[in-house]
């Protein structure tokens, strides 16, 4: 063990009561001996940069399971949705002959519906937008 140098430092008495009474439920053999480990573990978690390392065991395990089931649950939602997708591509693309301008208007339209719904595009609001277009045209 290297040799210490002494260093003062001040504590309001409220939070020297709490660090007197935690050293003693710590079981550390003396309040510099607890203060010097509670410097230790946090200039470790700064140096880490990763609060991950410092959770307890079983907290960590907990919350690795839970992420893993939601990772589970959304890959299982996922591959739903392309199958399903994938169907109605199919359907449309049996029923209707595109043509490759089609194609590329329609992916431009998709692709700004879906920027401008941030994701939440219904077939009742393409089919209202679709009407409302039906009525621009006719008027």
């Amino acid at each position: 063990m290297g040799k210490k140098e002494r260093f003062a430092f001040y504590l309001t008495p409220e939070k020297k009561a709490i660090l007197e009474r935690r050293y003693r439920e710590d079981g550390s053999r003396s309040m510099t001996a607890f203060i010097e480990r509670a410097v230790d573990f946090y200039l470790d978690y700064l140096s880490a940069n990763d609060a991950g390392l410092f959770l307890p065991t079983s907290i960590k395990s907990y919350l690795d399971g839970r992420l893993g089931q939601l990772e589970d649950r959304l890959s299982s939602i996922a591959f739903r949705q392309a199958v399903e997708q994938d169907m109605v591509a199919g359907i449309l693309a049996n029923a209707y002959r595109f043509s490759d301008e089609d194609l590329r208007r329609r992916r431009a339209e998709s692709v700004q519906n879906v920027r401008k719904t941030t994701g939440r595009v219904s077939l009742e609001q393409r089919a209202r937008g679709a009407w409302e277009e039906d009525d621009e045209w006719q008027d």
